[in-house]
């Protein structure tokens, strides 16, 4: 076994909140070592969040070029260049990078690649990518190791060799025919840029209804929304067996109420949910506990069952978003200090870059039901507001209170409009979509307009818009905001 390398802190998996928890302890003066298997800055700039708003942007565009004339500018034959898309998407990913690179130099925190494994409680084995073995020990560990696509137990569908998001983002060619798996939020995203770029697209969804933790009038806005433009939605389906290779012809045998169908198409995309990458990194070793789904056990803390151990976004359980892995980097990082942050006393956005965009803050209508809050619910279609940027308005704005109080509990937002806080859709300038999660967690009375100022704002966004507001609901003087009371 290599000699031990001793460091204050050691953390496996370089995601979001692993990243800047190091960067922020190396500068504090801690000697920090990160150990990642893949991906430079982990998956969100690689194979996630940006890649993907970066090509749902570029669809976008291909989208408005189709539908110009609506608009009195007149265009030739559209083509798709998915080669060019691709390319744009990579010169992006090599400058986050460079980026990243940059950032663990300059703040002294270490970066190894390879594959770690727990071999004592604190204590990292490594197997190097560019071969070798290192040996690091630390006085507090972090775990940040993710997860990744699930692939359900449906015969056929391993040897089909079926996309997932990582390689629906490699395609140089648009598909004939693209069926998805899963009307999740993933699903549904990829689903209507690749309709956009030219293909066919069936989206196979087991459930009652698109997005199934949503509320059923969100979810059937948003099925309207896909109809309109030509995506086949199948509901209540349940997949029985597939047939073929992704990419050449595959064919997916759905059982419905109406008995038994077959769907054939080129290509297959898989979005069916995540399982955290908690096997085989030896965490028997630590004494760190997992629940029922292999998501590790920790507190609102962040606190692993182990001593010294901690445990941050998604393989922690935490709300599968980048911005929430962030938030738990802040969490750690103030209760390493002495403090006591929690992840239960947090807003979190919740968020899909499709068009228009899905936001909510707070409980749905049906969360508070199933928690027994009565609650009234204010709704207004989208042809109710009228911006000049479409004559089509589509979606709606759904916002939930208390029925014994003036509390606001929750705030939905389904609808189209333009924006530029999204930084990842064009080259290196601001474009993409408005997020509604962050403006609107301003409309917080008492105590949660605090809240909304410490919330974790949606990846990727306007950063400072929300303190602002929160300060302005604190009576606190910013520019761009006024405070008005409701009674």
């Amino acid at each position: 076994m290599s000699q031990s390398e001793h460091f204050d802190t050691v953390i496996l998996g370089s995601g979001q909140g692993g990243k800047q928890l190091a960067w922020h302890l190396a500068r504090s003066g801690q000697k920090v070592a990160v150990v990642e298997r893949r991906w430079v800055g982990g998956s969100c700039p690689a194979v996630a969040c940006l890649p993907s708003k970066n090509e749902i942007w570029s669809a976008r565009v291909a989208h408005l070029a189709r539908n110009a004339a609506r608009f009195g500018t007149l265009t030739g034959p559209i083509k798709i260049d998915m080669a060019k898309v691709r390319g744009r998407k990579q010169d992006m990913i090599d400058r986050e990078i460079a980026f990243h690179l940059k950032a663990y130099k300059e703040s002294g925190a270490k970066l190894i690649m390879g594959s770690g494994r727990f071999v004592e409680p604190k204590t990292i084995e490594v197997a190097l990518n560019d071969g070798g073995m290192r040996l690091l020990t630390g006085k507090e560990a972090v775990i940040n190791v993710g997860s990744h696509a699930a692939i359900p137990n449906i015969p056929g569908l391993e040897a089909a060799r079926a996309l997932t998001h990582i390689e629906a983002l490699e395609l140089d060619y648009v598909p004939a025919h693209l069926i998805v798996l899963g009307g999740g939020y993933i699903g549904v995203e990829m689903a209507q840029a690749y309709r956009r770029f030219g293909s066919r697209v069936t989206i196979i969804e087991p459930g009652y209804q698109l997005m199934s933790r949503e509320d059923a009038d969100v979810a059937t806005e948003m099925q309207r929304v896909l109809t309109g433009e030509d995506i086949e939605i199948l509901l209540d389906a349940q997949p029985v067996n597939v047939h073929g290779l992704s990419g050449d012809e595959v064919s997916v045998t759905i059982h419905t109420a109406s008995g038994e169908r077959t769907i054939t198409g080129s290509d297959l995309l898989v979005a069916t949910g995540r399982i955290p990458n908690t096997a085989d990194i030896g965490l028997e070793q630590t004494g760190v506990e997992l629940d029922a789904r292999g998501f590790i056990r920790v507190n609102e803390r962040l606190e692993t069952t182990a001593s010294g151990v901690w445990a941050i976004g998604e393989c922690a359980g935490s709300p599968q978003f980048t911005h929430v892995s962030v938030d738990d980097f802040r969490i750690v990082r103030d209760n390493m200090a002495g403090g006591n942050r929690r992840t239960d006393e947090r807003l979190v956005p919740y968020v899909m870059f499709t068009d228009p965009p899905l936001a909510r803050v707070g409980l749905s209508e049906g969360e508070a039901q199933r928690k027994n809050i009565p609650v009234r619910v204010a709704n207004a279609d989208g042809q109710c507001v009228a911006d000049g940027s479409d004559g089509r308005n589509r979606g709606l704005h759904e916002s939930a209170c208390e029925c014994d109080g003036r509390q606001d509990i929750g705030i939905h937002h389904d609808r189209l409009r333009g924006g530029r806080g999204n930084g990842c859709g064009s080259d290196g300038d601001a474009g993409g979509t408005s997020i509604y999660a962050d403006a609107r967690c301003g409309y917080y009375p008492s105590d949660n307009s605090r809240r909304a100022g410490t919330a974790p704002r949606r990846h990727p966004s306007t950063r400072c818009r929300l303190d602002h507001a929160a300060k302005q609901m604190e009576g606190g003087q910013t520019s761009g905001y006024s405070r008005r009371s409701i009674d």
